[in-house]
């Protein structure tokens, strides 16, 4: 029996990457996007502020704008009185500014006039007549408003190469007057599932077979990162078919997926397929990881395509795609420097082992309902099954890592759990 040579997954990863830049796919084609139509999306370049925002001092509050230093010593018995020069209209500037003594009448989001530094909120002024407000509170200079650029100062970065653009950017990129912005093209994944016993989901399997997991579980993570699926496929067990397959979908695509077949059964082609297809060959097969030790890694230069085959258990496979395509896409657009993946304290509510010699992804959930009792932080529960089960995937709000010289986590030890969600 030929042993698989294992990578470990931060080796593994060294060598796509290195392999992609070497090929022309160091860092993914860009195009510009409307930023309305943004969400989602890589940013390709830092998005600088070319104006203070907001551009005009502005109130907070419906209410009066005063120079602070008027009011101080007012209070609900002896308030101050103050000669109201005019009213600012809603989106316009004013044509008067302040006076010590003087306030003038500003309505939320309005333009302070020159010269006022603070706002009266109404509740605490009372009008007198047509010409005297009076002010029953003390003010600091800056309370009830804010100032031009206090939000963003010109100059500033609005949007950093490598953010994923959220909706409250697309709002931030809108106040700079920002329509359009540059972003990394999406890759193209074309994903194959292997196996004689796969049938659609929508028939009955007969004894002996199962419905497809894996497509729609690996369609759902490609998404996820922003990727275009260009196909989903099942391919039986035959080395002839899967390669027309692959080579096929090599020519139109970034990076082609392949899951099932990686191990060293009777009918697992996927490293002879990708040997034979890449350029340089199958540069890693198998990694120190658990699940998904059976993975294999290529890259051909002349199409510039990856492939990459993972298991074909639905645990190992989803969480191999996140580890390596999903990685791979952080590292070469920069957002691996900016977005930390997603993850929160715990504390282990049982022992839990390592696999020794490899780096453990072990699926968990976190129970907040019985939080620990000292840190008040939620409780790490291990959901054990075997990663050819889709439910272990499934139930687990995300995973905990022991690294390969760890022995493993003891109850009541502090660790991170790194979430599944998005």
């Amino acid at each position: 029996m030929k042993l698989l040579k294992v990578d470990t997954l931060e080796a593994s990863l060294d060598k796509l990457e290195a392999a992609m830049k070497a090929g022309g796919k160091g860092i993914p084609e860009t195009e510009y996007v409307p930023v309305i139509a943004s969400l989602g999306r890589t940013a390709a370049e830092d998005v600088l502020c070319g104006e203070n925002i907001p551009g005009f001092d502005r109130s907070t509050m419906d209410g009066y704008a005063v120079i602070a230093r008027d009011t101080q010593g007012a209070g609900e018995s002896m308030p101050t009185f103050l000669d109201l020069a005019g009213e600012v209209e809603m989106g316009q500037s004013p044509k008067f500014e302040l006076s010590s003594g003087q306030c003038a009448y500003v309505p939320t989001g309005g333009m302070l006039p020159h010269g006022a530094d603070a706002v009266a909120m109404v509740e605490y002024c009372q009008p007198f007549g047509t010409d005297k407000v009076a002010v029953y509170s003390p003010l600091s200079s800056g309370h009830n408003m804010v100032h031009a650029g206090d939000d963003v100062r010109c100059g500033e970065v609005l949007v950093r190469r490598g953010r994923r653009i959220r909706s409250s950017d697309m709002g931030l990129l809108s106040a700079a007057g920002k329509t359009e912005i540059k972003v990394y093209k999406p890759w193209k994944i074309y994903i194959i599932s292997t196996g004689d016993e796969i049938v659609p989901p929508e028939k009955m399997p007969l004894p002996g077979q199962v419905r497809d997991v894996n497509s729609a579980g690996l369609l759902g993570e490609a998404l996820a990162c922003g990727f275009n699926v260009a196909g989903l496929e099942v391919v039986w067990d035959s080395q002839d078919v899967l390669t027309d397959k692959v080579g096929s979908a090599m020519k139109e695509c970034d990076v082609v997926v392949i899951s099932g077949g990686s191990s060293q059964g009777k009918k697992d082609a996927t490293a002879a397929v990708i040997d034979s297809l890449t350029s340089s060959g199958a540069f890693t097969h198998g990694l120190a990881v658990k699940p998904g030790k059976p993975t294999i890694l290529g890259f051909d230069e002349p199409t510039e395509s990856a492939v990459i085959g993972i298991p074909g258990h639905p645990v190992a496979a989803l969480l191999l795609f996140r580890l390596i395509v999903g990685e791979i896409w952080k590292r070469l657009t920069g957002m691996a420097e900016i977005e930390k993946e997603i993850a929160v304290d715990a504390v282990m509510a049982s022992n839990i082992a390592a696999s020794p010699g490899r780096k453990t992804f072990q699926l968990v959930t976190l129970d907040y309902e019985h939080a620990d009792t000292e840190t008040g932080l939620p409780q790490v529960v291990p959901v054990f099954g075997k990663s050819g089960l889709i439910r272990t995937m499934s139930a687990a709000d995300g995973y905990v890592v022991m690294d390969v010289n760890d022995e493993g986590l003891c109850r009541g030890e502090r660790v991170k759990v790194h979430l599944l969600v998005r």
